[in-house]
């Protein structure tokens, strides 16, 4: 089994795609991690609103939802949920 290895960087400018809807959901902004397990929890995606001011909407995708990560794409199971004010 080959093992790939991603730097957080790397994973940054990858462009996020939902393989049901084939829409593209936009690029990693923060992940979510379990310190204690060493593990990936989740990767957070901006959300765009038509309001400035307002808080930051995130789209929250679970790392098991991850189907591939390619060499310039994220391909994830999407499963939308959004958390506010990441």
């Amino acid at each position: 089994m080959e093992l790939n290895m991603h730097s957080l960087n790397n994973l940054r400018v990858m462009e996020v795609v939902d393989i049901n809807l084939g829409a593209k959901l936009g690029y990693i902004r923060d992940l979510k991690i379990d310190c204690d397990e060493s593990k990936i929890v989740s990767i957070l995606i901006p959300v765009q609103k038509s309001n400035w001011f307002g808080k930051m909407d995130m789209l929250e995708i679970p790392w098991e939802d991850v189907v591939k990560i390619g060499v310039d794409v994220i391909l994830v199971n999407s499963k939308e949920k959004t958390v506010s004010d990441m």
